[in-house]
């Protein structure tokens, strides 16, 4: 028998055209080997040379990644629906949303120094036009008035305007008569004895009489005292009362009030209740600033009292002041 056709001797290897290199397949065991060929028929093992053992090293590798079609890397092994992100636990979480990845970029608040100093800019601007504000509408005393209300008021002005006026007239033709007048001395004479007359009735020493107002003040709670009735003395005056008297006392420039039992002393002399006041001047101007929102009869009616205006084409003021030298004033002409 040939030694070609003996079975038991091994074979020569074959040489065969080189291929391209496949991955290293896994051996088999000796068991199956001896099942194909027996135990003559098995092929020696050839040398791991080390490039297949790298190719087997990566062939065996789980992780090995392809790029995909838009030419980044996937992992083979991996399950798609794998977490991106994994706990220090271990367990999966889920990728965050796109509200949670706002909240996180927002909170904690993350200021600069330039910030801060704006921010304090607005607030100190923010409280200046709060204080502003707030200032604006408290300090208007006729906000809220009804329009015949501020229509009075502006006449009352327009009124004290035209009295000046009148006033400054009277005053540069008394100036131009002493000026042109041929007896001066006579003229001199005439304006004296007018302007002691005026004095007087301002000084309280004369009489005088004219149109203007009666105001009542009945007070049954006894809650008016002096301040209020001082502030209707000065009320009058602005709207330009000549001639005041409260019950049986005049009131003049240095007239003092003050409170003492059961009434209000004036001067001195005690008044009680009710105070009826007599008033000399233009009715016109001294009723509407008596009944002004806010003024002086809308401020008793609030201490339970109870106020009547009344205006007279004719009133008497008879009450007189004694008139007392001064101790240390003198007039400068002398």
């Amino acid at each position: 028998m040939a030694a070609d056709e003996n079975p038991h001797e091994n074979p020569q290897p074959e040489k065969r055209p080189e291929q391209p290199e496949k991955p290293v397949r896994p051996e088999r065991s000796e068991a199956a080997q001896d099942r194909e060929h027996g135990p003559a028929g098995r092929l020696p093992m050839p040398p791991e040379s080390s490039g297949a053992a790298e190719r087997a090293e990566a062939d065996e590798t789980p992780e090995a990644q392809e790029p995909d079609s838009a030419g980044q890397k996937t992992d083979k092994g991996a399950d798609s629906s794998t977490p991106d992100t994994v706990a220090e636990d271990g367990s999966a979480e889920r990728p965050a949303s796109g509200r949670e990845r706002l909240v996180a970029s927002l909170w904690p608040p993350r200021l600069t120094r330039a910030q801060l100093i704006v921010a304090l800019l607005l607030f100190i601007l923010g409280l200046g036009l709060a204080i502003q504000v707030r200032s604006t509408s408290d300090s208007s005393a006729l906000r809220g008035a009804r329009q015949e209300d501020l229509v009075r008021i502006l006449d009352e002005l327009d009124n004290r305007s035209q009295r000046l006026t009148d006033e400054q007239r009277r005053l540069e033709g008394q100036k131009t008569e002493l000026a042109n007048s041929s007896d001066q001395a006579e003229e001199a004479r005439k304006q004296t004895v007018e302007k002691e007359q005026q004095l007087g009735v301002l000084a309280g020493t004369v009489a005088a009489q004219g149109p203007g107002i009666t105001l009542t003040i009945d007070d049954p709670a006894h809650s008016v005292e002096a301040d209020k009735l001082l502030d209707t003395i000065q009320e009058l005056r602005a709207a330009g009362a000549e001639a005041i008297q409260v019950n049986d006392v005049r009131v003049v420039a240095n007239t003092s009030l003050s409170d003492v039992r059961g009434g209000v002393g004036i001067d001195g002399k005690r008044v009680t209740q009710p105070y009826r006041f007599k008033v000399i001047g233009k009715p016109e101007d001294l009723e509407p600033a008596l009944n002004i929102p806010g003024g002086v009869v809308q401020t008793l009616e609030k201490e339970q009292a109870k106020v009547s205006v009344t205006r007279e084409k004719k009133i008497i003021v008879n009450a007189l002041r004694e008139a007392k030298r001064p101790d240390y004033a003198r007039s400068s002409s002398q």
